[in-house]
């Protein structure tokens, strides 16, 4: 086979560095933009952090009010035109927003908290102990049981485990182990859920037969089997319930109480706050940093004075701080026009709340500003507006639709989980509704919803099936 070469031409779609860099930072949350800008200010000589007080210098449309964008992309056309610098094929447009640098409003937030660290049930358990005398021995004991006491209030090792490790006799181990088992909260350092009720039982005096349900009917009693425990005890009914509701309001993880899950705190990309009667968008550029290009690297390249290699180093610094900055105001500038949209579509949620929320699609708000699908996907993932009603993921708004029998408007899913669980809320625990009776509910105020559907949208909830809501006593 004899090698040739020949010619073909074909089409195909290339990204180029500039618009990877550009989706790269319409993704960002406003933590992750903070980040990367002080990144850039390191890495490139040529962006420089403006103190405000340089009028003549020309800073990035998405750290401070423009009267007119066009005017950024003159000044932007300007700044590289020795070098023909292009800004490629993305459309800044002419429209402004609104963001807490150039606007003064009270509604907006602080982000100032008083925070206090809550006791934790190692020091609540530390702080019993040293009230009591013990021997150093059972100090060094102790502190090795509460420190292997785990969040729900169980021991997780044995006694055997402990003695081994601190080279100490069983005997001792479980002589403290009994000291803290006697230890409020009640049933805490306990190693299965049978002794943490025996424990309880122990202390609130209870009576032989409470015991003796838990140590041999705690099966039948997770499974609310009465009948069963009555027949097996000899006992009427109705004095079963009587001693199971006594073990029902015991506490099977002492540790809950002293539990408190991580902190996660989410930073709103924008507000819409309400002002004179209107809700208005304002984006959260609280933190981000006034940035321009510097002039001094500009005036070099003018010159000419500069080696070829310098020149071209310059060069490339001087786009990519120009690429920066229009990829930050494009990023701003998208966000406030989804936002916008969004407050147009969903008016009634932020008047209302959540259960007046309407069905809407990405390809709403894509049809509506003249944008990919894909580009509102990666402006309302990770970003979270501040509303009257809390803190929301944008995508939050973008729900399917859930059909009325009346011929109405359509309902978002969202709206009718909310009502699911208001359902519940309601209900008689002791005749808890079955999901094709929520069905029936959903029906009388004209939604119409498959029973399938409901048991989707409750076990999204958390909500348990009615045959695990359902309360005896």
């Amino acid at each position: 086979m004899a090698l040739k070469q020949q010619m073909k031409q074909s089409l195909g779609m290339a990204m180029t560095p500039q618009l990877q860099q550009a989706i790269k930072i319409l993704q960002m949350s406003v933590l992750e933009l903070q980040q990367e800008i002080g990144n850039a200010l390191v890495e490139n000589p040529c962006l420089e952090e403006s103190t405000g007080e340089d009028s003549s210098s020309e800073e990035t449309p998405a750290t401070q009010s423009v009267e007119d964008s066009n005017e950024f992309e003159d000044k932007a056309s300007q700044s590289s035109s020795a070098e023909d610098f292009d800004f490629g094929q993305i459309d800044i447009g002419s429209q402004n927003y609104r963001s807490t640098r150039n606007m003064n409003l009270d509604e907006i937030p602080s982000y100032e908290q008083v925070l206090s660290k809550p006791q934790t049930l190692f020091d609540h358990l530390m702080w019993q102990w040293r009230l009591s005398e013990s021997t150093e021995e059972q100090n060094v004991i102790a502190e090795e049981i509460i420190g292997n006491i785990n969040e729900d209030g169980y021991l997780v090792p044995s006694v055997e485990e402990i003695a081994v490790d601190l080279k100490c006799d069983v005997d001792e181990v479980s002589a403290v182990l009994f000291r803290i088992q006697r230890f409020d909260p009640p049933g805490v350092a306990a190693r299965s859920l049978q002794e943490c009720l025996l424990i309880q039982a122990e202390i609130l005096s209870e009576d032989d037969e409470v015991e003796q349900i838990i140590e041999k009917h705690l099966s039948e009693l997770e499974t609310k089997n009465y009948t069963s425990i009555s027949k097996k005890m000899g006992l009427p009914l109705h004095r079963v319930q009587e001693l199971c509701k006594v073990i029902h309001n015991m506490e099977p993880k002492p540790g809950r109480s002293f539990h408190v899950g991580d902190a996660q705190y989410f930073v709103p990309d924008v507000y819409v706050v309400k002002v004179g009667g209107q809700f208005m968008v304002v984006l959260n550029e609280d933190g981000l940093p006034r940035l321009k290009v510097s002039t001094e690297y500009k005036e070099q390249l003018d010159t000419g004075m500069l080696k070829e290699e310098t020149r071209t180093f310059v060069r490339d610094k001087l786009k990519g701080a120009n690429w920066l900055l229009k990829s930050i105001y494009q990023r701003q500038r998208t966000i406030f026009r989804v936002t916008e949209s969004i407050l147009k579509r969903q008016n009634d949620f932020f008047i209302k709340g959540p259960e007046h929320l309407h069905p809407m699609v990405l390809k709403d708000v894509a049809d509506e500003l003249s944008l990919h699908e894909s580009t509102i996907s990666r402006v309302t993932t990770n970003k979270f507006v501040h509303t009257p009603h809390g803190i929301f993921e944008l995508k939050y708004f973008f729900n399917s639709g859930i059909r009325r029998s009346d011929g109405g408007d359509d309902l978002a899913s969202a709206s009718v989980k909310q009502k699911i669980k208001d359902i519940v809320a309601r209900e008689d625990s002791k005749r808890p509704l079955s999901d094709q009776e929520i069905v029936e509910v959903l029906k009388a105020e004209k939604i119409e919803i498959a029973r399938r559907t409901v048991a989707k949208y409750r076990e999204a909830l958390a909500i348990l099936p009615s045959s695990k809501r359902k309360k005896y006593f």
